[in-house]
């Protein structure tokens, strides 16, 4: 028993070693298994990020490229930034980051990238005070409080070199002189001023100076440094430092509401910043209206208006230069082409006393800033000239002026400046600084040439310099000139010349300006009279064609009718004689039934409110109503009573009435479905849908209200959609009565607080886009432009409450990607609307009487080439216009029509060819 036990045993541990043995194998296979995964995965990866770092490399050598095209390309120095801190080139980062805050400030992201970058690559002593440089740099492009506390941070890193601690305590004063006063993140500056006092066991009067300093400035959370104060302080809190303290949280209490606002607020808090800087302007604190446009501009570094505000302020109330000099260099960096921004900074300069290079410096920066309108270089220069000729350099500014009519002529031309201001402020320079009238005068010479000689202002300018540094000889020449060339205002400048002599002048100067005036006067009233004229006779034949085309389009009508009636006219006569028939047996069997039920009165109202369901409880005169069922007689009678009502004046009133239009012709019920609608705006009189001759309903009608205060509120409908479709409200007027009355809701002029978006997608509804806007300010009004049919155009208008918000809106939504679309965002300037057809206009040619369907969808004859037969030399074609024309007066009779060609005709002008 005990040796099979024993064999059992060993058996079992054999088979258990072989189990074990395979299982090994298993596991090595396996591992090599896995082993050669991962080495087929590793080389996958391998090539995917070789792909990737080529595709990289590819996009920052266009990057690059466009750079070197285009310097001021912000956003493509941002994302070639972003693509070299991702490939980890930290070198070209450190060239590309320089070369961009060169040309434009830093954001605070990026420059606590780069200082951090900066920071691991310079970790040697020797290097830091390239850092200290760049620190330098970054707190002077905006007022960031997280800026001065890594700033604070890092030169604690170096408090041990000779000299440490003194820089730390400097810099960390600097901070909270620049940001101590931030309600919501000075305290954090405050408290590591603090820790580092106490971490070099600096004396305790400095801490309780640091303590009493901190709680005399209202920051939010103040009550948690004032219990941290009096656990600290040995002695307690003294009287003084409590009446500070309750002085600083009542103003904290005031500005609560306003950070509270910021905090809950979206970017870029314009409208909730202007609204703290209007408290803290009335407050009258300094520092913290400092402060306050500071964190304004930190967010909001592209508005001009808010630097223009900022600027203004230093200049008339703190005045100090280093300050302001630098708060206009930030400004016009962030804002180069907001030429009034500039112009603040020349004058800025010279009231603190600049230097003369400096001050052409700016001046030539200005220049090259790329402003958009030729007024802006004429006013820059301006500003230039006066700073000089105040610098009594009058050799100098003489040539200012020469370079300034060359520059501002190269860029733009003579309409560069066409009143020649600059020339004018010249000649006077000449006459009075000077005394050089004959330069003066040459001056003035060259202005009148310049096409200013029609222009009677102009003249009394002139005129003006020779009486106040001229002689009186020079003085009646100007005026004598004056007289003869002035067109605007002639008179005026007759009664001036008039007004000298009674003056100066003797009496044969009396009788020449007499005989001039009225030689002249008479001229133009010779002029005036035949411009009258030729105006009449212009607007005369007008009327007179637009009265053949009446009359061309009347004849043509009643003839297609009589020829319609002609063929049909068997076929209506039938139809009208079974209706007839119809009518009359019905009419038989109500009056049978009448006189057997005894009840007339009461089926006569019940079946007349049955049938005149299309006009309301009482029908028109004359109208008879015709048997129910028959749905196209019901219209025919619709549109037949429909006329009598609009041609009864007692029934209508466009004082009370509105137009609707563009509503579909397979609406159904229209008076019902719309007097829903209208209710709303007050009582309705009666609601006249207009129906064609075969009883369709042809798109439009006309309300009328019991009040003319109605209307306004109608009129807001319009745009409203009925049934899918955008529905036409316009004001009721007599067109034959009010021949130039158009309707054209929207503006056609620029509107500086709206936008012009294009490009959206077709399925971008009015609340999406409104969604999208509503970050870049405060919204009144979101409208998509559709087709008549409802369906979208992609286009869009969005008005915000100012011209701030639409200006931001456009820098922030141009070239954004919208559901796959890229959409192009700009300031509303719709083009001017095309008047046709008025008198007076440039275009007199009459228009072509087309068929009753209007023009053809093509402009091709179908006569062939060789028959054509041309009566006057064809002109330039625009549009296909002059080839109708010459067709249409070959083919024309007397009438205007064109005559029919019979075969015969046709075959003699082959034989004649």
């Amino acid at each position: 028993m005990a040796a099979s036990s024993n064999a059992e045993q060993t058996q079992l541990q054999d088979m258990e070693e072989e189990d074990a043995g395979m299982e090994e194998r298993e596991m090595e296979s396996d591992g090599e298994e896995e082993e050669g995964m991962g080495v087929e995965d590793s080389d996958d990866e391998e090539d995917d990020s070789s792909e990737d770092e080529k595709e990289n490399e590819a996009e920052i050598q266009r990057l690059e490229e466009q750079l070197s095209i285009n310097a001021f390309d912000y956003n493509c120095h941002v994302d070639l930034i972003k693509l070299l801190k991702q490939e980890g080139e930290l070198f070209r980062l450190r060239k590309a980051r320089q070369k961009m805050s060169e040309l434009f400030p830093l954001t605070e992201e990026i420059w606590l990238d780069w200082l951090k970058d900066e920071i691991r690559l310079t970790e040697e002593e020797p290097n830091r005070e390239k850092v200290y440089e760049l620190f330098e740099r970054a707190v002077k492009d905006y007022i960031c409080p997280d800026i001065w506390l890594e700033y604070a941070q890092y030169s604690i890193g170096g408090m041990g070199s000779s000299g440490g601690i003194d820089r730390v305590r400097a810099i960390f004063e600097r901070a909270v002189t620049a940001v101590g006063l931030h309600m919501t993140k000075g305290q954090t500056v405050w408290e590591a001023y603090r820790e580092f006092e106490n971490a070099i066991l600096s004396t305790l009067e400095r801490i309780h100076t640091l303590f009493r300093r901190q709680l005399a400035v209202p920051l939010m959370d103040m009550e948690a440094t004032y219990g941290e104060y009096e656990e600290w302080s040995e002695h307690g809190v003294s009287e003084t430092v409590i009446h500070q303290y309750k002085k600083a949280l009542l103003q904290m209490e005031k500005c609560k509401s306003f950070e509270e606002s910021l905090m809950v607020a979206e970017p870029p808090k314009l409208a909730e910043y202007q609204g703290y800087i209007d408290f803290e302007l009335k407050e009258g604190d300094p520092a913290r209206i400092q402060i306050t446009f500071e964190r304004t501009l930190a967010e909001n570094c592209l508005v001009p208006d808010m630097w223009a505000k900022y600027t203004t302020y230093l200049d008339r109330q703190l005045k100090i230069k280093d300050l302001v000099l630098s708060t206009h260099e930030r400004a016009v960096r962030n804002c180069p082409w907001t030429m009034g921004l500039w112009k603040s900074y020349l004058l800025a300069l010279e009231r603190h006393g600049a230097d003369h290079q400096t001050v052409s410096d700016v001046f030539e920066k200005a220049l090259n800033a790329g402003f958009i309108q030729a007024t802006d270089y004429v006013e820059i220069w301006q500003a230039y000239l006066d700073y000089l000729r105040r610098r009594v350099d009058f050799s100098r500014g003489e040539s200012s002026c020469v370079l300034v009519t060359q520059d501002v002529e190269e860029r733009f031309g003579e309409s560069g400046d066409p009143s020649c201001i600059i020339m004018q402020i010249w000649a006077r320079i000449e006459a009075l600084h000077c005394k050089n009238m004959q330069k003066a005068r040459e001056l003035w010479d060259n202005i009148m040439t310049k096409g200013n000689a029609k222009f009677a202002n102009m003249w009394l300018e002139y005129y003006n310099l020779e009486r106040s540094y001229g002689d009186p000889i020079h003085c009646r020449k100007a005026l004598h000139r004056a007289v003869q060339c002035t067109s605007d205002y002639p008179e005026h400048v007759c009664e001036v010349l008039l007004t000298f002599e009674r003056v100066e002048g003797s009496l044969e100067d009396w009788d020449a300006a007499v005989q001039k005036t009225e030689t002249r006067l008479n001229r133009i009233n010779e002029q005036r009279a035949k411009a009258a004229e030729k105006e009449a006779n212009l607007a005369r034949q007008e009327e007179e064609r637009a009265e053949q085309r009446r009359k061309a389009k009347s004849d043509k009508k009643t003839q297609k009718k009589f020829q319609k009636g002609t063929r049909a006219g068997e076929k209506r006569k039938a139809e009208q004689d079974d209706y007839q028939d119809e009518w009359n047996e019905d009419s038989g069997k109500m009056d049978s039934a009448k006189r057997h039920r005894g009840n007339s009165d009461h089926t006569t109202d019940e079946y007349m409110e049955t049938e005149t369901g299309l006009f309301g409880r009482n029908a028109p005169p004359g109208y008879k109503p015709g048997p129910p069922g028959n749905k196209k007689v019901q219209q025919a009678a619709a549109a037949t009573a429909q006329k009598q009502n609009d041609d009864n004046p007692e029934l209508r009133n466009d004082n009370t009435s509105v137009f609707i239009s563009n509503l579909a012709y397979t609406l159904e019920e229209p008076e019902s479905k719309l007097r829903t609608l209208f209710e709303t705006c007050g009582p309705v009189t009666q609601i006249r849908p207009v129906f064609s001759n075969k009883g369709t309903f042809k798109g439009y009608c006309y309300v009328q209200f019991e009040s003319p205060v109605s209307v306004p509120e109608a009129l807001k409908l319009d745009r409203r959609e009925v049934e899918g479709r955008p529905m036409f409200v316009s004001p009721c007027v007599d067109k034959n009565k009010n021949p130039d009355f158009k309707v054209f809701k929207y503006n056609t002029s620029m509107e500086k607080h709206k936008i012009f978006i294009s490009g959206l997608p077709f399925s971008c509804t009015k609340e999406q886009l409104e969604e999208l806007c509503k970050s870049h300010g405060t919204i009144r009004e979101v409208r998509l432009v559709t087709y008549r049919s409802g369906k979208p155009k992609g286009l869009a208008y969005v008005e915000f409450a100012d011209e701030t918000q639409a200006s931001q809106a456009v820098l922030r939504m141009d070239g954004m990607d919208v559901e796959g679309n890229k959409i192009s965002v700009a300031i509303s300037n719709p083009p001017r609307r095309k008047t046709m057809d008025k008198p007076g206009t440039s275009d007199m040619m009459p228009r072509q009487v087309y068929g009753s369907r209007g023009r053809g969808r093509t402009g091709l004859s179908l006569l062939p080439r060789s028959l054509h037969r041309q009566s006057a030399p064809v002109g330039k074609v625009e549009n296909g216009t002059a080839a109708e024309q010459v067709t249409a007066s070959s083919t024309a009779n007397a009438a205007g029509e064109p005559k029919p060609l019979s075969n015969s005709d046709f075959a003699k002008m082959l034989l004649n060819k």
